[in-house]
């Protein structure tokens, strides 16, 4: 698996300069790990549109190979141009304990908010090997009065639900799981080594069960394959059944790398959406305000419907568009009030209740 493709045309810089440094740390057959050294682990997020004062990401680009994910671009800071790099080259943070401890040191967290995995996931196939995501938050467990949210599509998270209550009994956790559709072959293609959507809402009962605050993220929803009524509801239902003390959702956008992604996915199992979704992208890598409405409208009934009052005492999280010292930000998920649980002998929804999709499955999709 080559690094670069070519040479660049002058010596490159900044995090260009520490990927083209970066030491490689081991060659799996879909991927390579390579540690990068780290000036800081916190992003600052610039935009006053945004309910949070801080990012952090454990690495760069992620294995779970999203079709979707936006996040794909940041690889291009580092000079890389292919789509597929974000999901065969993850970058390790090197020391990035050690970096935020110092960070802590002088007090800059606290009451402020910080968005774990913004940009890549923290509980990807790596974290598993190098424990980056632990290693910060066992730094955080010494932090008082900061608000931290986490979004995942892993259950390893369970794993760390002894540093994260540690860290709630100073401060605000909030976990969110996401969810894009409850069909195990649909989210197969979708997010090729991401677990089930069952796993992941196994892991939503089980982070409420230790006391912490958990929910689920229906995003993004896609036009035609995820956004039907009886798709959303399944989820928001199931999010209920599964104790989510909350709901974020928002529907797809494509920047240039995600579009280059998602297209190749369409063709080969959506080949009749292509059209109509170039027409849809043709313009904008933002869906038309009509069909953001009326998502909004039927995402507000079916929430209100399963018990998810409107608003929330805590930050979203949001996409991160990272640049070497800053990150300039755009909201990605809206969001629904906590509820309270339901009792033990309330109604309970199973999963897997929407009428099958209609698309071309092949094996090796991914």
């Amino acid at each position: 698996m080559s690094f670069l493709s070519s040479e660049p045309a002058s010596e490159p810089k900044g995090i260009e300069r520490l990927a083209r440094e970066a030491r490689p740390l081991l060659a799996k057959r879909n991927a390579e790990y390579l540690q990068i050294a780290t000036r800081s682990i916190l992003n600052r997020c610039s935009s006053d549109r945004m309910p949070f004062t801080w990012t952090i990401n454990p690495y760069r680009g992620c294995e779970f190979a999203c079709r979707y994910c936006y996040a794909r671009y940041t690889h291009e800071f580092m000079g890389f141009t292919r789509w597929e790099d974000f999901e065969e080259k993850i970058f390790v943070k090197k020391d990035a304990a050690r970096t935020l401890a110092r960070e802590l040191m002088a007090g800059r967290l606290k009451g402020q908010s910080v968005a774990l995995g913004t940009a890549t996931d923290p509980y990807q196939p790596a974290e598993r090997r190098f424990r980056v995501t632990r290693g910060l938050l066992d730094v955080m467990t010494q932090a008082r009065g900061l608000r931290l949210s986490i979004t995942t599509k892993s259950d390893l998270v369970l794993r760390d639900i002894d540093l994260l209550r540690r860290i709630a009994l100073r401060n605000s956790v909030h976990v969110n799981l996401t969810v894009t559709t409850l069909d195990r072959q649909l989210a197969r293609i979708l997010e090729c080594l991401a677990p089930t959507p069952e796993v992941r809402l196994q892991a939503v009962r089980a982070l409420r069960a230790a006391g912490l605050t958990a929910g689920v993220t229906l995003s993004p929803i896609m036009p035609d394959i995820t956004d039907t009524a009886a798709d959303l509801e399944a989820v928001i239902a199931a999010a209920r059944a599964h104790d989510a003390t909350h709901l974020f959702w928002n529907v797809l956008f494509l920047k240039p790398s995600a579009h280059q992604a998602f297209f190749p996915f369409l063709e080969r199992h959506f080949p009749h959406h292509t059209k109509p979704y170039a027409v849809r992208f043709a313009r904008s890598g933002f869906l038309d305000r009509t069909y953001q409405d009326r998502i909004a409208t039927l995402v507000g009934d079916l929430k209100r419907k399963h018990g998810f009052p409107d608003h929330v005492d805590f930050e979203m999280p949001a996409p991160v568009h990272e640049t070497e010292t800053e990150a300039e930000q755009l909201p990605l998920f809206r969001i629904a009030a906590p509820v309270v649980p339901p009792p033990p002998d309330g109604p309970q929804t199973s999963i897997g209740q929407s009428p099958p999709m209609e698309y071309i499955h092949r094996r090796s999709a991914c």
